[in-house]
């Protein structure tokens, strides 16, 4: 038969001390398991927030790339233009002196009487011959009136076989050469010096051009 015992005080305390010790191990642990999950979830938003960060970064740092490369693109092709157009212009220069040195050249023929009058002929003799007309009139420079009243028998004889021609002087304030109308004027040949040059310039450009600064890579089509 067994009877309750009824504690004393000391085994009171004995017995609290021990529920106390129980509910502080217990209240720890579940500091620590709610530190260590909140050490977790710090780390995993922490994690997220870098690689967020690391992706933003790498996007600004991109499109600063391609910003960069856009405007090393814009500034290298305003290079190339420039650079082009001067090339162009020097070009252009070049050709505008070789024909002017051409054209200063041609004017000195009419310092050549020999030279000026055969010009006079051939440039008359093809006139004639491209208006077929039976009655032309002829303008020139005053000072060539004497030159062209006496080269015209012979022009006239070598294209009597095939039109009648009637002669009216108009003057011609110009570098020389002869401006021939048929059909009532409404049909000219232009054979001045200028004219001439002018279609030999049109001409021979592309030519020129060659052999002063090569075959263009860009042009397709050919003469």
């Amino acid at each position: 038969m067994s009877f309750n015992k009824a504690l004393n005080d000391e085994e009171v305390y004995s017995e609290m001390k021990k529920m106390l010790a129980f509910i502080k191990n217990e209240a720890l642990e579940k500091a620590r398991e709610i530190k260590v999950k909140a050490d977790e979830e710090f780390n995993i938003e922490k994690a997220k927030l870098v690689r967020q960060e690391a992706i933003n970064i790498d996007a600004a740092f991109q499109r600063k790339v391609k910003q960069a490369d856009v405007q090393r693109r814009i500034a290298q092709s305003n290079n190339i233009n420039k650079s082009r157009m001067k090339l162009l212009l020097t070009r252009q220069d070049m050709l505008d002196r070789l024909f002017a040195e051409t054209r200063d050249k041609l004017m000195e023929t009419t310092n050549n009487p020999a030279l000026y009058e055969k010009y006079l002929t051939d440039a008359l003799v093809q006139a004639f011959f491209r208006l077929l007309e039976s009655e032309v009139s002829i303008q020139f420079r005053k000072s060539d009136k004497a030159t062209i009243e006496r080269l015209l028998p012979e022009v006239k004889k070598r294209y009597e076989d095939a039109t009648k021609e009637s002669i009216s002087f108009i003057l011609l304030d110009d570098a020389g050469g002869v401006i021939v109308a048929g059909n009532g004027g409404r049909i000219k040949c232009n054979n001045t010096p200028e004219a001439r040059l002018a279609i030999i310039e049109e001409d021979m450009l592309p030519d020129v051009r060659n052999m002063l600064f090569g075959q263009s890579p860009n042009r397709k089509f050919f003469n």
